[in-house]
């Protein structure tokens, strides 16, 4: 592998006259990126100490750190350290600008920029900009012949992949391609006569972009990147339509690295804008799934805590809405029976979250569904106390439906005084468009369950947070709650993951959780929408949790569908009822079925599992073919990752068995939203990596 590394130390005769007169020393040494990963710290910061003990300077302090021109992980670090005397910073130029801005103290650099490996570029027929990729030369059409090389992916390809495109406001120069330093944050001030200080043959990209703000805003010199049967790239003009869109003429190319921050740190640090695909099914209306099962495997444990003791025996016949499992201990959550019929066992089954010893019932339905006398309507909850709404909710095993499980009573059993409920109504998974539907058509049960929250928390607000790409269910929600004073609707741009209590909280509050708080401490409780209709259900018609919404979509699903599906429903069954499954029982070797959505969801290949209490997508799509490669150290994980850890690192430690150190990096604060694998460019399976060392360490 290629070492792009943009920076080396300085030898002893500078840094020896860089450092007269001064004393009393902090190193801050960036580990590099662009190269191969390494466990170990880079020498340069050690070499560095060494050098200075040795011209009889005291060294305070000294610390490698990833990514030092992360501003927002810097400014932590600094804020963390009892920094004095003088800051020396081995890094690029960037490393050494960002701690600059972030201090009072003095910061010297003790590194030189030197050259990446040279590019491949292609010729002109100007001669006046030749970068790795097609570009603007006026009105003159660039080819590319030969692929060139960039610090992005460390393979001869144009684009990085990097999910953060700007060529609509660079005008087609791409600032990881073109940019010899890759740099995202404008013009580094190190062009020398219009030409790169580390490579003399190529012109300063951003110059170049400055240069063309004019340019970009005329029909005529509108161009863009087109792929050619050749494999290579050429210019060809862009419908006049898309002008003002791609190519705003007010934007500076100074502001450019200032929006693309903006975006990322939009609500919250991190996350991704990826394609929600919700199109496929977010006009369809729910339906009862149409295939009645014949069985249905119901697991003991669907929630956070204690699995259920079963309360039934194999032969006894029950019914729809009775309860089949006992809650076992405080934190634990009953389990009822989605059909009529039969109890055939009471067996370990395959679970989509746990081991394959899970406990659980097999019900063989009469098709019937004889409703349990427990399942009566519970009009009189305004004249319950706290204590009797709670049990109710508990007795009616509603646990959180947004995919954690947590019993949703234990939730409401705050010991800290509650202000605000929200309702997290934002979706962001893509695909998905289940919450979506239920907005839409459970309205009203939804609007109870909340009001019955209210009550049980004794809050004084609720919130209801919508992702802005369902102004259907915003405009509904605004009419429905016109008259209910105490119930705000607040729409929220889309970004993922912004369904995840924590980023919820910051979108709408501003307010960052430290890892060890919950939202409870600061007086806030986040349901999802599912979970208040469940609520709405159990008072309004007395129904236990044993249905759910499933969104059943993707790229190979001839009839994509939104279902309310019975717990315990085999994925098989869902899969032969949408002609999914071939003769033999098994999918197309070229189809990939995934239960959940497409960032948090699991790759499944043994389809006798059942959908459970936290169960919202199945999703069927094409089977990716991608190989995955060694990381380059890009830190695009970094960048992406919403509670600011460091994955990249998570993959090497588990392959070293060093579970300590994964510990030591904060694998638990790891929400597993699954931007770090969206993002990475050599297709590491992080979220993979931190799954199965959080199960080890557990």
């Amino acid at each position: 592998m290629k070492d792009f590394t943009k920076f080396k130390l300085k030898d002893r005769e500078a840094l020896s006259e860089l450092f007269v007169g001064r004393d009393n020393f902090t190193v801050l040494a960036c580990k590099k990126c662009f190269k191969e990963f390494i466990l170990e710290d880079e020498p340069e910061c050690g070499e560095l100490v060494s050098l200075l003990k040795s011209l009889g300077k005291s060294v305070s302090d000294c610390h490698s750190v990833d990514f030092l021109c992360n501003k927002f992980r810097t400014t932590r670090l600094l804020e963390s350290l009892n920094l004095q005397g003088v800051l020396v910073v081995v890094s690029c130029g960037l490393g050494v600008q960002t701690v600059g801005a972030l201090t009072e103290l003095p910061v010297f650099t003790a590194c030189d920029s030197i050259a990446p490996p040279k590019f491949t570029t292609a010729p002109t027929t100007s001669g006046r900009f030749k970068p790795s990729s097609a570009a603007f030369v006026g009105s003159t059409t660039i080819t590319t012949t030969t692929l060139g090389q960039h610090s992005m992916s460390l393979v001869n390809k144009f684009c990085a992949g990097c999910g953060d495109c700007v060529l609509g406001d660079t005008h087609g120069i791409c600032p990881v391609v073109d940019c010899a330093k890759s740099l995202l944050n404008g013009e580094c001030g190190g062009a020398v006569g219009g030409n790169c200080e580390v490579d003399s043959d190529r012109d300063c990209a951003w110059a170049t972009i400055a240069e063309l703000q004019g340019v970009a805003s005329e029909p005529d010199g509108a161009q863009e990147a087109i792929a050619q049967g050749d494999g290579s790239l050429a210019l060809s003009h862009l419908p006049k339509h898309r002008l003002p869109l791609l190519h705003p003429p007010s934007l500076p190319a100074s502001k450019i690295s200032e929006k693309i921050r903006q975006k990322r740190l939009d609500g919250f640090y991190g996350g991704v804008y990826n394609k929600d695909c919700k199109e496929f099914s977010d006009f369809l209306p729910l339906i009862d799934f149409p295939a009645s099962p014949r069985f249905v495997t119901i697991p003991m444990s669907q929630h956070k805590g204690t699995s259920a003791d079963p309360i039934v025996s194999v032969g006894d016949r029950v019914k729809v809405g009775q309860k089949i499992g006992e809650a076992v201990g405080t934190l634990s959550s009953s389990i009822h029976s989605s059909v009529s019929g039969r109890v055939t066992a009471i067996s370990f089954c395959c679970h989509p979250n746990l081991s394959p010893d899970t406990l659980a019932i097999t019900i063989e339905s009469d098709a019937k569904n004889e409703l349990h006398n427990s399942v009566l309507p519970i009009g009189y909850w305004e004249d319950l106390d706290i204590l009797d709404i709670d049990a109710i909710i508990a007795e009616k095993g509603i646990v959180g439906m947004g995919g954690a499980g947590f019993p949703t009573p234990i939730k409401l059993k705050s010991q800290k005084p509650i202000r605000t409920i929200l309702i997290n109504g934002c979706e962001s998974e893509p695909y998905i468009t289940a919450d979506h539907r239920v907005m839409l058509e459970n309205t009203e049960e939804i609007l109870e369950g909340l009001k019955i929250i209210l009550k049980s928390t004794n809050a004084e607000r609720a919130i209801v947070v919508i992702g802005d790409n369902k102004c259907d269910a915003i405009e509904l929600f605004l009419d429905r709650t016109s008259e209910l004073p105490h119930i705000e609707i607040l729409p929220v741009a889309v970004k993922y993951p912004q369904g995840s209590e924590r980023m919820l909280i910051q979108r709408v509050f501003g307010i960052e959780l430290e890892p060890t708080q919950r939202p409870n401490d600061i007086g806030i409780i986040v349901l999802n929408v599912n979970t208040t209709k469940a609520i709405g259900d159990a008072f309004l018609y007395g129904t236990p949790l044993i249905n759910r919404p499933v969104t059943v979509t993707g790229e190979c699903m001839s009839q994509p569908a939104n279902f309310m599906i019975p717990i315990g429903t085999s994925v098989s069954d869902i899969l032969s009822y949408c002609n999914v499954l071939e003769s033999d029982g098994d999918v197309h070797p070229d189809i990939s079925i995934t239960l959940g959505g497409t960032m948090m969801g699991t790759v499944i290949t043994d389809f006798d599992i059942p959908v459970i209490k936290g169960t919202h997508g199945i999703l069927i799509q094409p089977r990716k073919q991608s190989a995955q490669s060694d990381c380059i150290r890009c830190g695009r994980c970094v960048d992406v990752c919403p509670t600011m850890l460091l994955p990249l690192y998570y993959s090497s430690l588990l392959d070293s068995q060093d579970y300590d150190k994964m510990a030591d990096y904060n694998v638990f604060h790891c929400i597993e939203c699954g931007c770090c694998d969206y993002i990475c460019p050599s297709r590491i399976e992080i979220r993979r990596a931190i799954k199965a060392g959080k199960k080890i360490l557990v």
